[in-house]
């Protein structure tokens, strides 16, 4: 099993998620940390000696699993930093986990034990919790008629999600994928860079017929939004970019045609949330960000749908040509496991 861990920051965080690695009780992993840093700042986190590991083990600390680093000249994103990761390793199982994020030390045991009694599941999601809260950021993602994607259950107890379940898919910044499904649908779109990649992989493996489940007992701790921030201009501008990617190569055409209408909505939204002073457009605007900016972003992403609008049509394409099951099918999944536009105004 492999552990792939993008990082950008290379920082004390990153040493908190290897610290938490090395607490796992399953010990059958290795870990490639990808530096998106551009300056090889991850270096120093490789595995030591092994004269040095057989001296840490000897005093009573458990020794942590391998550790490899891939350093890449600049960086490439979320989504090419963890194909990277699949493509360096030949193990069943690819874990993705955030650099921020603290693993508790059943997690792999718990995710791995999920894929390994249903053969038709390709993906698993964590329970991550806020750091140092008692409640979640995600249990899960749900997806809104705009492409637009949040976290099922973010802001609430653990409690309320108790139960491992069929969901559509998994947070990548804490989820196990089956190598098997990888292979067959190709990993993650690297275009996407930063933010949507996980939805967009979710919503192609539902294409191509494999199953997302929910482990309850698999929990991570996240410290959310570490590297980008929660309401930053990188944030708004890939947000709402990703999310016409994943309409144009993921929703049937009738979900595609209403796409633009669950968008108005969602930005109405937005606008009376930001004169209440709530939910991410009053965050952004709280930071420092001029209010006008944010009419620009929304404006460059459907630019950016334009620009790629010929690579997207080939692979929605190639998306259909290997799906297995039907777009009726598809759209009661997302329905199923949907959110409204106030809701994703609002968190």
């Amino acid at each position: 099993m492999t552990v792939a861990i993008p990082t950008l920051a290379a920082d004390d965080r990153l040493q908190q998620c290897l610290d938490s690695l090395a607490r796992q009780t399953r010990r059958d992993f290795e870990v490639v940390i990808i530096d998106n840093s551009g300056k090889n700042s991850a270096a120093r986190f490789a595995s030591p000696p092994a004269c040095a590991v057989r001296s840490e083990a000897s005093s009573g600390a458990p020794a942590g699993p391998p550790v490899r680093v891939i350093a890449n000249p600049r960086n490439l994103g979320f989504g090419a930093a963890i194909n990277q990761g699949w493509a360096a390793s030949r193990a069943p199982y690819l874990a993705s986990l955030n650099d921020d994020a603290v693993a508790c030390p059943g997690w792999l045991e718990a995710l791995v034990a999920a894929l390994d009694r249903r053969p038709d599941a390709g993906m698993c999601a964590s329970q991550v919790r806020l750091y140092g809260e008692a409640l979640l950021d995600s249990a899960g993602m749900l997806v809104a008629g705009d492409g637009s994607s949040k976290q099922r259950g973010h802001g609430r107890p653990p409690a309320d999600f108790p139960v491992g379940e069929e969901i559509l898919f998994p947070s990548g910044s804490a989820a196990l994928y089956r190598r098997a499904m990888l292979d067959d649908i190709g990993g993650f779109d690297a275009t996407f860079f930063l933010y949507c990649e996980d939805t967009d992989l979710g919503l192609r493996a539902r294409w191509a017929g494999w199953k997302c489940l929910y482990a309850p007992n698999a929990v991570v701790e996240h410290h959310y939004s570490h590297s980008a921030g929660r309401a930053s201009p990188l944030k708004a501008y890939y947000v709402e970019r990703n999310r016409l990617f994943v309409v144009a190569k993921n929703f049937p055409a009738g979900m595609a045609l209403a796409a633009p209408w669950f968008a108005l909505a969602r930005y109405f939204w937005h606008a009376w949330y930001l004169l209440r002073g709530e939910g991410p457009a009053a965050r952004f605007r709280a930071e420092g960000h001029a209010g006008p900016r944010m009419l620009w972003y929304p404006v460059k992403a459907h630019a950016a749908l334009l620009f790629h609008a010929r690579d997207l049509w080939r692979e929605r394409g190639r998306i259909r040509r290997g799906a297995r099951i039907t777009p009726a099918v598809f759209r009661h999944l997302v329905r199923s496991h949907s959110i409204s536009a106030r809701k994703v105004a609002r968190l």
